[in-house]
């Protein structure tokens, strides 16, 4: 959904002239946008606020890279960034298609073989993030598209490199509690296991319309996701026994996104 700028909204950033605002959250503001050839982009900001803080600069830039990573097949393509700017931006392919939430708010849950489907076409998504050392770390329905190339992975506002400590101070609570792996909600280092207990949770909403550990306040969630049984009901016994792996507190105990993506695809019977 547009809306139109602001008066303190920028009216150009590089080459390309903001059109109408997209969307706005706590590290920035998407427009669409349009270059001088006239190439239409999602034109990602970061809050005037927040730019002068190096640590939110690195986390901008990590952005920029894990965008890049995970390329036009499995994201949105970059087409341009200049995370130095005053005002640092990511100009990207403007995806066409609702939010994984808004399809199920509208349409409903999934059946279990478009859920499979969904499942191990996120799980070459994330392997070529993991593969390059990134981890997504706040996987979640509004951050997935579905399009009609499939479903893109988008926003990595707090991706980081595997084993990177250095955002640890602002990144350690940074996520959404009710996709949250267990590790992370306790300001543990979040390893490419944690993208596979979030993503049972996403596939989880989609057979179901609900998360597997509620809502509610953010304490509530973390303690649930922490210490309670993940709610699977209305799962399909075969996708529920799968997921339920996925879901376990330990994070040894997870299957890794290639094995994940086998057990998805095996036919049910």
């Amino acid at each position: 959904m547009f809306s139109p700028l602001t008066h303190d909204d920028p009216h150009q950033l590089g080459v390309y002239r903001l059109i109408a605002r997209l969307g706005s959250g706590g590290m920035g503001t998407v427009y669409l946008a349009r270059s001088a050839l006239g190439r239409t982009v999602a034109l990602k900001t970061m809050h005037a606020r927040i730019a002068t803080d190096p640590a939110f600069r690195t986390r901008f830039r990590l952005e920029v890279d894990a965008a890049r990573v995970i390329g036009p097949l499995h994201g949105a393509q970059v087409f341009d960034a200049d995370p130095l700017a005053q005002t640092p931006w990511l100009a990207t392919q403007y995806v066409l298609g609702p939010p994984l939430d808004d399809a199920i708010a509208l349409s409903g849950p999934l059946p279990e073989p478009a859920v499979r489907a969904l499942g191990a076409l996120l799980c070459a998504a994330l392997t070529q993030l993991h593969d390059s050392d990134v981890v997504h770390r706040d996987l979640k329905p509004s951050n997935i598209m579905i399009t009609a190339e499939g479903p893109k992975v988008i926003d990595f506002g707090i991706a980081r490199a595997m084993g990177d400590d250095r955002l640890t101070r602002t990144g350690a609570a940074a996520g959404t509690p009710a996709y949250m792996s267990p590790e992370q909600a306790t300001g543990q280092e979040h390893t490419p296991a944690g993208d596979v207990f979030a993503l049972a949770g996403v596939l989880t909403h989609a057979a179901t319309g609900h998360g597997p550990f509620g809502t509610g306040q953010p304490a509530d969630l973390l303690y649930r996701v922490r210490h309670a049984d993940p709610d699977l009901t209305g799962l399909p016994p075969t996708l529920a026994a799968v997921l339920l792996r996925c879901l376990s507190k330990a994070p040894a105990d997870r299957p890794t996104t290639a094995e994940l993506a086998a057990q998805l695809s095996t036919p049910t019977e």
